[in-house]
């Protein structure tokens, strides 16, 4: 995928930096799979330049996105997504995932959500989740 506009919206009054919406937004991308493994990115400065922002913002974020293993450096050719094959037991993935469910869960309590609550926030999300995945894989 090359056109970033219809990739990227940044909402630079939201509170959320800039790189993190980035990040956000490409992670999002991969896992409902509209962004799949070897697919290019837009190189930093189109990004920057399409969306108005510095271009060493949109490269921090295309570096903690590597950091992270989302993405990978094609010398020559930019950022790309990475392959992303599961690794290690599903416990230790478990335990990969708990600290976001934690945040998750005491943020909820704090906007006095009920444990039932936070969990049709979860239960919505993997349903929105699985309904991209079924549309892309028709597409």
């Amino acid at each position: 995928m090359s056109d970033s506009s219809l990739l990227f919206e940044i909402h630079p009054s939201s509170g959320v930096p800039i790189y993190r919406q980035l990040m956000d937004q490409v992670c999002a991308l991969v896992v409902s799979k509209r962004l799949r493994p070897g697919d290019s990115l837009p190189s930093i400065r189109d990004l920057a330049l399409e969306l108005e922002v510095n271009m060493m913002t949109v490269s921090k974020a295309y570096a903690r996105l590597e950091a992270d293993g989302v993405l990978e450096r094609v010398r020559g050719r930019g950022m790309r997504v990475r392959s992303s094959t599961p690794t290690g037991a599903v416990s230790e993935r478990q335990q990969e995932l708990e600290p976001l469910a934690h945040a998750m869960v005491i943020r909820g309590m704090q906007l006095g959500l009920t444990e039932a609550q936070i969990l049709t926030v979860v239960r919505n999300l993997l349903k929105d989740q699985q309904s991209w995945q079924k549309t892309s894989q028709k597409a």
